[in-house]
């Protein structure tokens, strides 16, 4: 039985991480590697990807590596994971992570956009996810953490991003769907959904202001933006043995967005 102590400890893992070159992946990588977890960063962003890699091994001390995987193309995903359990022996940990949005009114979104952003954020996701958990079921273990969205909960104002809301409304269901089919078999598979988050794209505009801005603090209990950092302890609980018996799972970290 674990004791409060070693939790969290994620020592002996591997963990692989998809988006994970910047943003929000990056910041939750880094909470992985922090408790122990040895990581495979996977991005389409080479040169970011390269030099977050070399940052995180050295400011973390554990083994820490990037490669170039366009997920969106299912080939490539089954190499990546080949490419992944060869250099680091295993897969414990997937965190799903990559996505976009796409801000366009609903009756002027086209089928070329509609694509994109499905593509991305939830065919992208079920084939990493499929792909990683072959792997997972021959071992009888391991925690598939999706990347959602508050916007799969609700319906976002003021921007228009129907596209956006519907992905990531269906990556809950997904996770969902494979957390039943694969409990049984040592696999747990959850999503952490995040609210408004102060990151490399929207940091700009948090800095700009605006009536827009105005209105997302507002509608946010805690009245600010959350930082990519704060994420880092949800997907270290749902990686870590403080999580054993959670999976179905989606984990609004949204500043009571959600709640309200």
């Amino acid at each position: 039985m674990s004791t409060s102590t070693d939790l969290f400890d994620l020592s002996g893992t591997v963990a692989l991480v998809t988006g994970g070159a910047k943003g929000l992946g990056l910041a939750m990588a880094k909470g992985l590697a922090d408790h122990g977890s040895d990581l495979a960063l996977a991005d389409i962003d080479d040169s970011t990807g390269e030099k977050a890699a070399a940052e995180l091994a050295e400011a973390t001390g554990r083994t820490v590596r990037y490669y170039h995987c366009n997920v969106m193309d299912p080939a490539e995903v089954d190499e990546l994971v080949d490419r992944v359990v060869a250099d680091l022996g295993q897969i414990d940990t997937l965190l799903n992570n990559a996505g976009r949005t796409i801000h366009q009114p609903l009756e002027e979104v086209t089928e070329e956009n509609w694509r994109a952003v499905m593509g991305l954020n939830l065919d992208a996701v079920f084939h990493v996810m499929q792909s990683v958990a072959r792997h997972m079921l021959e071992r009888g273990s391991g925690s598939i953490i999706n990347t959602g969205s508050m916007s799969g909960i609700i319906a976002n104002i003021p921007q228009k991003q129907a596209s956006y809301n519907a992905s990531k409304a269906a990556v809950h269901n997904l996770t969902r769907s494979a957390a039943c089919e694969w409990a049984e078999r040592g696999l747990r598979v959850n999503a952490i959904a995040p609210g408004y988050m102060r990151t490399e794209l929207t940091r700009g505009f948090y800095e700009e202001g605006g009536p827009q801005i105005d209105q997302w603090n507002l509608m946010t209990p805690m009245k600010r933006p959350g930082e990519p950092h704060e994420l880092a302890g949800a997907a270290v609980f749902l990686a870590s043995q403080a999580s054993t018996f959670v999976t179905g799972s989606v984990l609004s970290v949204d500043g009571g967005y959600t709640a309200a």
